[in-house]
């Protein structure tokens, strides 16, 4: 699958080379994530993120868009609001680094530097979706250490720190001036892991699978006494997938040929 992206990518670049109306800008917002330890607020987002985008217009109104972003997502159990979730006391960072390639369908008909001439809105909302790779990699601290949850398998289960998404979202194109244009916009990935907070399923049996260290118990149940994180007994909220999002603002310049075309 990761190869099948990057030949479309390569496919997509070469094309752009050619392409007769691009855009290129970069991004710069905030990050956030839903999933076992945020299930329920879809606007927390926590930390800074930057990105950057090329984007084939092929008309005034859809658009092609390979998209790289980067940022941080972070939840913590002890800022619940949830009493089981205070007491299973878990958390975790990341940082998650995205490559995706996206379908953009603007509502209006939108074509910065031909506004004037083609009769093109200076705003318009528009929704986009697409596929993307993203690599993750989440850590805890732990007695004053930072940790990798990876390679301590907290629920014996040792899984990759790359995965597949899809983003889906909306925003507002403006035209400032000429070529040059303001997004504001907001997406979401439903990502193909269940793993990016390092939690999933049930708590486990670490006797009846091999002998573990007293530091992969204690990491897999941080709860304060007296625990509550006996074998096959619920961990996290066995949903199948978490979500990661980025939302904020691009600045990106169109490149329009002499000759511009009707559409």
């Amino acid at each position: 699958m990761r190869n099948i992206l990057l030949i479309i990518i390569l496919l997509f670049v070469s094309n752009l080379v050619s392409a007769q109306t691009w855009e290129a800008g970069g991004f710069i917002g905030s990050s956030g994530y839903m999933g076992d330890i945020n299930p329920v607020r879809p606007d927390k987002f926590t930390d800074p993120a930057f990105g950057a985008l090329v984007k084939r217009n092929f008309n005034a109104y859809w658009s092609a868009k390979l998209n790289f972003m980067q940022g941080k997502v972070r939840a913590d159990d002890a800022k619940s609001s949830n009493p089981y979730q205070i007491e299973r006391n878990l958390n975790f960072y990341s940082s998650v680094s995205e490559l995706s390639l996206q379908v953009e369908f603007n509502l209006f008909k939108y074509m910065p530097g031909e506004i004037m001439g083609y009769g093109g809105r200076r705003l318009s909302p528009y929704i986009f979706t697409g596929f993307a790779s993203f690599s993750f990699n989440p850590k805890t601290n732990y007695n004053g250490s930072e940790v990798e949850l990876i390679p301590v398998q907290t629920e014996a289960v040792l899984y990759k720190g790359n995965a597949f998404s899809i983003p889906y979202g909306a925003g507002i194109k403006y035209n400032v001036k000429g070529n040059l244009s303001l997004i504001a916009e907001i997406g979401y990935r439903t990502a193909f892991t269940d793993y990016l907070d390092d939690i999933s399923g049930r708590y486990p049996d670490f006797s009846a699978i091999a002998p573990a260290s007293t530091y992969t118990v204690q990491l897999s149940d941080r709860s304060i006494a007296p625990k509550i994180g006996a074998p096959d007994t619920q961990r996290g909220d066995f949903r199948p997938r978490d979500t990661y999002m980025f939302t904020g603002i691009s600045l990106t310049y169109t490149f329009v040929p002499i000759k511009c075309p009707t559409f």
